[in-house]
């Protein structure tokens, strides 16, 4: 993970590579991972962090997806609920059991919610994390204390997974490179080579951070695991290629853990418009989400729209004792889906397929549209297999339905703030036996020392203020405005690690001052 020297290598590099993948969040870290531990000579590219667009973005939930069950996609709740099994067992630090409370106001919710769980348990079958039952209207309110008692007269309880997505993605960017795999964010692919055949031979690409010349690389495959950006290397490809994705924004917003205290989440099954809402715990904050919101604009941050953050806002004040206002809105964000786009015109993108897609082009390009954090693992077996079919490659099988993730642990203490590095606990703790100042408190409700900062530069190619803040202690996603406070002391020691001038750090400062200020209400 040391990144300028992976890039000073690659440069010096002529070998072609077996399988280069474009996209570094859920889709192309399960792909890299794939195609490495299958024994392929692979390299990850990713234009910006990892993580960075969609996969940081998600509910934080590892789900076999009930809503889904309600439309009636069966297969893709079997394979979500197979999956979320197996990534609580590959990333115990990460993913957590999870207790859900549905509300129910009369006897046929009761039945109805209660009937529907229990399918969701048979499908999951021994990977289940719990058995679904319905508690009564007393149980209901001590697990949700905060909840309106108005006209209830029950709940069904069910169990689901929580992770923390981002930090999933650093953990298997690391697991890439432990299995000898090469993984860059900052690169950015500017064109596809082909031979005269017209198959893909090779890419250049482009360091977006230190700048330099454009490096050619040549590969055997290409995997495009864009996510929203995937048209963007289809018309690399082919300038006529039809568009491949549908996309929608999710927004959540966050709030303090006063608002839903405890360990139990809230699922409100259907709201005004027909789509589900979750209040989650979430280290020790509260996430609310999310909306389904058809766009045409593509971008890297996209924007809470007023009416998702108000039907945000007013949904969950329908349920809860003390209604949420815009000034207790700690953190929002909107991250986008990249939905496989439907034939057919006219349908509502919660109604377009949460499964994934997979299109080879003419020319060998092989991409995968579509899915899910929980099934990340199930896309990348399946894209690595449709790869060796298409090139009539020799079939290899998959290794990785039990293989452990960089840090994994088990008996993690969920209230402690450093839980996510799992295994890693115990490097960070010898840095600073090493060095002792960097056991001093950046931010004190948050639990972040100076040492964070230093690991993440070192072990996890952070590269800037986001990428430490966003994403590799999630500071702006819990609070913004103290993300924003603790900017300046994150950029001198990152300055000092990178060997960077007072000018990065003002630069620094500026760029993410404009970027938190997306993510606070006003």
């Amino acid at each position: 993970m040391k990144r300028e020297a992976i890039v000073t290598a690659l440069r010096k590099d002529l070998e072609p590579w077996d399988i280069i993948v474009a996209g570094g969040g859920a889709t192309g870290l399960g792909a890299a991972l794939e195609a490495v531990s299958r024994g392929y000579r692979t390299l990850l590219l990713e234009q910006n962090d990892f993580a960075a667009s969609t996969s940081s973005k998600s509910t934080k939930l590892v789900h076999g997806g009930v809503r889904y069950l309600a439309q009636g996609d069966v297969s893709l709740v079997r394979e979500a609920s197979v999956e979320r099994g197996r990534l609580a067992h590959n990333a115990p630090h990460l993913v957590r059991n999870l207790s859900f409370v549905i509300p129910t106001f009369n006897t046929w919710e009761n039945l109805k919610y209660t009937i529907g769980l229990k399918m969701y348990d048979w499908l999951a079958g021994r990977l289940s994390l719990g058995r679904s039952v319905h508690i009564s209207r007393r149980d209901t309110l001590e697990r949700l204390t905060t909840l309106k008692p108005e006209h209830l007269v029950g709940g069904v309880l069910y169990h689901d997974g929580q992770f923390d997505d981002s930090r999933l993605a650093v953990n298997l960017a690391q697991t890439i490179a432990d299995k000898g795999g090469t993984v860059l964010n900052y690169m950015k692919i500017t064109s596809l080579r082909k031979d005269e055949g017209g198959n893909i031979s090779g890419l250049t690409v482009r360091d977006t951070l230190n700048g330099g010349p454009e490096i050619f690389l040549n590969t055997r495959a290409v995997i495009n695991a864009t996510g929203v950006f995937a048209d963007d290397i289809l018309e690399m490809d082919n300038p006529e290629a039809p568009k491949s994705i549908a996309a929608s924004q999710g927004v959540h917003v966050v709030l303090d853990s006063s608002f839903l205290p405890g360990h139990n989440a809230l699922m409100i099954p259907a709201t005004s418009d027909g789509r589900v809402l979750f209040v989650v715990p979430w280290h020790n904050k509260v996430v609310v989400g999310t909306t389904d919101t058809p766009v045409n604009h593509i971008s890297l941050e996209p924007h809470a729209l007023e009416a998702e953050i108000n039907f945000i806002l007013r949904t969950a004040g329908q349920y809860l004792a003390r209604a949420p206002h815009r000034s207790d809105v700690l953190s929002v964000w909107a991250g986008l889906r990249p939905l496989a786009a439907a034939k057919a015109e006219g349908h509502k993108t919660k109604e377009i397929s949460r499964s994934h897609k997979i299109i080879v082009a003419a020319s060998g390009l092989v991409t995968i549209i579509g899915g899910k954090w929980t099934t990340y693992r199930r896309m990348a077996e399946d894209v690595v297999h449709q790869l060796e079919k298409s090139l009539r490659w020799k079939q290899t099988a998959s290794v990785t339905h039990a293989m452990p993730v960089h840090g994994a642990a088990t008996g993690m203490n969920w209230d402690d703030p450093w839980y996510f590095y799992g295994s890693d606990i115990a490097r960070l703790q010898l840095l600073m036996k090493d060095q002792p100042d960097l056991q001093e408190m950046l931010s004190e409700p948050f639990g972040i020392r100076k040492v964070q900062v230093v690991w993440a530069v070192r072990e996890e190619m952070a590269r800037n203020i986001a990428d430490f803040l966003a994403r590799r202690v999630r500071l702006l996603f819990l609070d913004a405005r103290e993300a924003l406070r603790i900017a300046p002391a994150v950029a001198e020691i990152m300055a000092r690690e990178l060997g960077r001038d007072r000018h990065w750090i003002e630069e620094q400062l500026q760029t993410f001052e404009t970027l938190a200020k997306g993510y606070i209400l006003t």
